[in-house]
């Protein structure tokens, strides 16, 4: 088999699902052709200029972050309504 081949069919069976089952090899590549070409159009950008503004947007909404910051007792929708006591 040839190094092309095998690349091919690799691809074939990462792209068979259970719906994709009954689907030929032609029909298989077509789709994965037309997945590429989506793909192809989705815009680039730099991973320092990117991680940057995640940084910033991470930081600038620290403060609304309830992980972060904390629930009020009286906010909490979790906080535990009453208990049981059994004495």
């Amino acid at each position: 088999m040839e190094a092309g081949q095998d690349e091919t069919d690799q691809r074939t069976w990462s792209l068979r699902g259970r719906m994709a089952q009954d689907l030929s090899e032609k029909e298989l590549l077509k789709m994965e052709v037309e997945q590429l070409k989506k793909e192809v159009k989705t815009p680039r950008a730099l991973i320092s200029k990117t991680g940057k503004e995640i940084k910033d947007y991470v930081e600038a909404e620290a403060g609304n972050d309830p992980l972060l910051k904390g629930i009020p007792e009286d906010k909490n929708p979790f906080k535990e309504k009453g208990g049981c006591l059994i004495s």
